[in-house]
């Protein structure tokens, strides 16, 4: 934020409640190709538009770009007053599907469970026995907050002056843990099309950074689905660490 004020930012608070796209003679006549209508009724305009605003993004919706869902994960997660039992996050399997436990403090943990709709956060944390035990009394520092359905499609990151960035371009799942990572490196990408002039260059250049994050995470999305893999994915990648890892690096470059 600092930055963004040094730099010049203007910074409006309010909720974007619509998007209005101008002719290309209108906007050489009053210098702006895009503006959003807020909540409290004002309009900001400008020459190019960035939605930034998240997984289920009104930008999107607005700009006619969103393709919906066809797969119905959930998440939901809380924070608990407890020493972190380990200086990674671990990630706990069942049947219905996944619990991440990530350390924040020195004194309190993150506890995020992915999987479908209709549990409720004490219900989820039941499924995996292990971790139930850990978090058995402790105190609860946070409400629990859910979100979902997940995966959500585009049909491009880009209309015209307006370009989707980050979980607003499109979502596969939280599985993998890819979404600061790619959203950053998409922003860049996003603001190098806005300089240059060439919108037209960022679908190529989000297909490129957002490659094996897609393939790896869908494929390991829809194998999971069938219950025996479900079953045999952690004693598999148990027994073959190097190519478990490989995966895991490979998500991380």
């Amino acid at each position: 934020a600092r930055r963004a004020a040094e730099a010049g930012v203007i910074r409006h608070s309010g909720r974007v409640v619509g998007l209005r796209r101008t002719g290309r003679e209108a906007a050489a006549r009053a210098g702006i190709g895009v503006e959003v209508e807020l909540d409290d009724g004002a309009a900001i305009g400008g020459d190019w538009l960035l939605g930034c605003d998240g997984l289920h993004s009104l930008i999107r919706r607005e700009a006619g770009l969103e393709r919906g869902s066809n797969r119905r994960r959930f998440g939901i997660r809380r924070h608990a007053a407890v020493s972190p039992w380990a200086d990674v996050v671990e990630v706990h399997w069942s049947a219905i599907g996944e619990a991440y436990v990530t350390p924040i403090s020195d004194n309190e943990v993150g506890i995020a469970v992915l999987g479908p709709r209709g549990w409720s956060f004490d219900e989820a944390v039941a499924a995996f026995p292990t971790l139930a035990r850990r978090l058995a009394g402790v105190t609860w520092t946070s409400s629990a907050r859910g979100a979902g359905p997940l995966q959500q499609r585009v049909s491009s990151p880009v209309s015209g002056r307006v370009l989707l960035v980050g979980d607003a371009a499109g979502y596969v799942d939280a599985l993998t843990g890819e979404g600061l990572r790619i959203g950053l490196a998409c922003a860049h990408a996003a603001v190098q099309a806005v300089l240059t002039g060439r919108p037209q260059d960022y679908p190529s250049d989000w297909r490129s950074l957002t490659r094996e994050y897609r393939w790896l995470t869908s494929g390991l999305v829809t194998a999971t689905r069938v219950p025996l893999v479900r079953r045999v994915l952690v004693p598999v990648a148990a027994r073959l660490p190097s190519v478990f890892g490989a995966a895991v690096d490979a998500l991380a470059r």
